[in-house]
């Protein structure tokens, strides 16, 4: 990702916060093992071309999520369309075109569903313009967010935690979980600006849990 255009020529898709997701096998091992089986065939798929029919049927049939079209913050004044990506040809987390959009990574999990649905978002943007992460920092443990779907449903996550990551880390707890729960996690860039890399050293994610009734 793009993490400061005022810095930064590349486009979004060619720095920041789509290295954060550049293939490991400790990865692929740990999705396995924490059953998102969605996310780690996409990731063969993309190296072993293949019909896509066995994708879609590692989905539920009838997911009780639909599919997410709009996320809001209003502690930090986030109203954002949202975008669907997968992975890069060369394995890394695709992220979204435009500064005031946030991307879904649609090989994972629905945001609702059991599991860590991934949604990405800009830092930062070519002349000062407002990107919709900029502000991602300030989100405090209760703060809340909230999900559209494409069926009129409002799912509501509440902020746990944040975490500051090493983009060349392992992040098979930002993509994946084992307790039988739904999260939402929220990723931006974070950190000082690397010039030869084009990017800023950390990746910021926000974990959030579904709000119980």
């Amino acid at each position: 990702m793009s993490c400061n255009g005022t810095r930064n020529n590349k486009s979004p898709a060619e720095a920041g916060v789509g290295k954060f997701m550049q293939p490991k096998i400790s990865l692929l091992r740990s999705l396995i093992i924490l059953g998102v089986a969605g996310a780690v065939f996409y990731s063969i798929t993309t190296f072993f071309p293949a019909d896509k029919k066995p994708v879609e049927s590692v989905r539920n049939a009838a997911p009780e999520s639909g599919l997410p079209v709009r996320l809001k913050i209003p502690s930090i004044k986030v109203d954002a369309a949202i975008g669907r990506v997968g992975l890069t040809p060369d394995g890394a987390m695709d992220v979204p075109k435009n500064p005031d959009e946030v991307a879904w990574f649609e090989p994972g999990k629905r945001p609702g569903e059991n599991g860590s649905a991934v949604i990405a978002g800009h830092y930062g943007w070519k002349n000062g313009k407002a990107a919709a992460f900029d502000d991602l920092s300030q989100l405090r443990k209760g703060d809340k967010a909230y999900v559209e779907d494409d069926k009129g449903a409002t799912i509501s996550f509440v902020v746990r935690e944040s975490r500051n990551y090493d983009p060349k880390a392992d992040a098979s707890d930002v993509f994946g979980s084992n307790d039988g729960k739904p999260h939402l996690n929220l990723i931006t860039c974070e950190g000082a600006w690397n010039e030869a890399e084009k990017s800023y050293s950390n990746r910021l994610v926000v974990f959030t849990d579904k709000e119980t009734e």
